[in-house]
């Protein structure tokens, strides 16, 4: 079964691996999961892959790497709230 996640919560599923990881680690680690964005889905693995670093010492900077990757009608409307759903 592929794990899907909303963008705004990526960072607690990104927690879930042991920092520093190199790129290549982590896009393996979540090769099947859906990353479910504002204008509609993305496979996290992939997107991991087109990151910049080739390593990540956190969580946090996973997320900032991954929200330069996407483009920003992906993340939503500026102001708006995905809520607690």
């Amino acid at each position: 079964m592929t794990d899907r996640i909303k963008i705004a919560r990526v960072t607690s599923v990104l927690n879930e691996i042991e920092y520093p990881v190199d790129r290549e680690t982590a896009a393996a680690a979540f090769d099947d999961t859906t990353l479910i964005l504002a204008d509609g889905e993305a496979d996290l693995g992939e997107l991991i892959g087109e990151t910049g670093p080739d390593t990540f010492d956190s969580a946090a900077d996973l997320t900032t790497e991954l929200h330069n990757v996407v483009p920003i009608e992906a993340v939503g409307e500026p102001g708006q709230s995905d809520g607690d759903a």
